[in-house]
């Protein structure tokens, strides 16, 4: 259906104006105008042309001194979940864009619509009425680095067909399969890919790149379908400058050859006799994957594009910089081949993760990944959304595809851990939880002379130690993690992540460990449950196996163990539902007041 509204036409307007208007931009219709007062609908033949009316004229094209307002036709009983936002800023991020819509509600597609507009658009469908007309009311008209946002419904034929939809709760997608176009599906807009390349050029390059007045980045961009930004005032005064480039997997090669090709040619130009290899950024998360077992997956790349390829030590990751430099040595067209192979595996480690991510992304309400350091925004030009900012002189290095439990990038999640799970004192309460790993693992989670067990204390916040083993044959080591809530996510997230990358688990293997935790002997009746009823919705819920031996007597604590095994997700939610059965069980334990009891006053000093 592509019938367009025209609003804000003058009294003086006719048809014969309308139509003088369409024919001078170009634009065909397929019927006449239908002018109303204020107004007038008309129709195209097709979705291109009704899509070039509303980018060449709404709020551009004046009519009797007033600027037209163009947009879709749509009448009430077909405005559903899907809306149209246009005017959105060129080099606006997806992690942005991503994180604005979800203010509205569940997001089940996001997909560009390509034109010939310097802004972008896209389609937009929610999972129910009510949050598209809520995106609706608040994005309309708003600001966004000075562009204003024009939203508009997107007419959906079937719902008519449909009756009413049930809808369904925020942050939940509806059930049976996902739509063609949905994430599940992979549809994300084909100009831009989740992943984007990152990429560092020599300094002195970076005015080659970008060309007189912008003239050079902007055929690339144009070219190659990309949305490239140039990190300029990055890291003054360094030899080198990050690029990142955001398009499809075949875009993104594209502009890497182009951006690879200036530089040989100003090289040439300026008598620049070094060695310009291709360096890659790839998130720590993605590099072990990348390697392979025993180095294999690099050697094959090497060997497939005839390329010396080298990564970035370890020791160069800071918590604000978790990226690696892969470089890449070879001829332009050998250096592009193995890019492509380097971001086809990164890719698909990334889509792993995102599998996993989303198998339990609605399931953790107990913390504030945001405020984690886990998903680290901050990357040169890649957007910020967090709300804990690195402090002043922190190098932003790292990428907006963050750390996930094996490395991908996932949503920020619901809210700070329920006051039910909070101490008195106002401050996390610290835990203990013991987490067994393979006992062949353990010299990778501690690293070369303890390098990697120390950053990794020093990122959480937590004390970690490994046990000694029990005996010779132990096939399992007990981890020791002790701090707050947040601090043992973080620990165990990227434990879990370790293993991952280290290759203890197959590539479409989940990684899935066991933790203990203690709780009071009196309070091991009210996990388990009447009948076992707490612990088997315990188990329903997190998806994690949770037991509670009852064979075992209470340690020299008054304390017993209860057994969580899982994959990450699950074990996390388990042990936050445990936390707070505990914190319940310890509030109905502490004395009550006294009737009409007044407060013990605090002592002047």
């Amino acid at each position: 259906m592509n019938k367009l509204y025209i609003g804000n036409v003058s009294a003086e307007a006719s048809e014969e104006d309308l139509e003088s208007i369409f024919e001078q931009w170009k634009i065909p219709h397929s019927g006449p105008f239908l002018v109303k007062t204020g107004y007038a609908f008309v129709d195209c033949p097709d979705e291109k042309a009704a899509m070039k009316a509303i980018d060449v004229l709404s709020g551009k094209v004046e009519l009797h001194g007033k600027l037209l307002e163009v947009e879709h036709s749509v009448p009430k009983r077909q405005r559903s979940c899907k809306l149209q936002i246009r005017n959105i800023p060129p080099h606006m991020q997806w992690e942005v864009l991503d994180g604005m819509l979800a203010q509205y509600g569940a997001v089940e597609s996001c997909e560009q619509v390509n034109t010939d507009t310097e802004t972008a658009v896209v389609n937009v469908r929610y999972t129910a009425k009510d949050q598209a007309r809520l995106a609706m009311e608040k994005l309309n008209g708003s600001m966004m680095e000075n562009y204003a946002l024009k939203v508009s419904y997107i007419p959906d034929e079937t719902a008519a067909l449909e009756g009413p939809s049930p809808g369904g709760r925020r942050g939940f997608n509806s059930r049976g399969p996902p739509r063609a176009g949905s994430p599940g599906l992979g549809a994300r807009p084909k100009v831009q890919s989740d992943i984007p390349l990152r990429m560092l050029v020599p300094t002195q390059f970076v005015g080659a790149i970008i060309g007189k007045e912008g003239a050079t980045i902007r055929n690339i961009t144009k070219q190659t379908h990309s949305k490239i930004d140039i990190h300029r005032k990055e890291n003054a005064g360094a030899a080198e400058k990050p690029i990142t480039i955001h398009s499809t997997p075949e875009g993104c090669s594209n502009a890497c050859r182009t951006i690879m090709e200036i530089m040989q040619k100003e090289a040439i130009d300026t008598k620049f006799t070094e060695e310009i290899p291709l360096k890659i950024l790839a998130h720590n998360n993605f590099v072990g994957r990348l390697i392979g077992k025993e180095g294999r997956n690099l050697k094959k790349i090497e060997q497939d594009t005839e390329t010396k390829i080298t990564i970035s030590p370890l020791q160069d990751l800071t918590l604000y910089n978790p990226e690696r430099t892969i470089t890449v040595k070879g001829t332009i067209e050998a250096c592009s081949r193995a890019e492509e192979e380097v971001m086809k595996k990164v890719g698909e480690s990334y889509e792993s993760d995102m599998a996993a991510m989303n198998l339990q992304s609605n399931l953790i309400p107990g913390l504030n990944l945001n405020a984690l350091g886990l998903f680290p925004s901050g990357a040169p030009g890649m957007g910020s959304n967090m709300t804990s900012v690195p402090p002043p002189g922190a190098h932003g290095g790292c990428s907006s595809f963050g750390c996930s439990p094996y490395g991908g990038e996932g949503p920020f999640w619901a809210s700070m851990p329920p006051a039910s799970s909070q101490p008195l004192a106002g401050h996390p309460e610290s835990e203990t939880v013991h987490l067994f790993i393979p006992a062949l693992a353990v010299g990778a989670i501690i690293g070369k002379q303890g390098q990697h067990i120390k950053q990794l204390s020093h990122f959480a916040g937590a004390s970690i130690k490994i046990a000694p083993a029990e005996g010779m044959d132990a096939k399992l080591r007990m981890v020791i993690i002790i701090g707050p809530p947040e601090a043992q996510f973080k620990a165990q997230c990227r434990i879990f992540g370790k293993l991952k990358e280290e290759n203890f688990f197959g590539p479409k293997e989940e990684v899935k460990l066991e933790a203990h935790i203690k709780v009071p002997s009196f309070a091991a009746g009210r996990v388990i449950g009447k009948g076992g009823k707490t612990v088997n919705d315990l188990q329903n819920l997190t998806c994690a196996e949770v037991v509670v031996p009852r064979d075992q007597a209470p340690d020299e604590n008054d304390q017993v163990i209860v057994k969580i095994s899982g994959h990450f997700f699950a074990c996390q939610l388990a042990q936050r539902k445990i936390q707070e059965i505990l914190a319940q069980v310890r509030r109905q334990q502490q004395p009550k007041p006294a009737p009409g009891a007044q407060p013990p006053l605090s002592r002047r000093k």
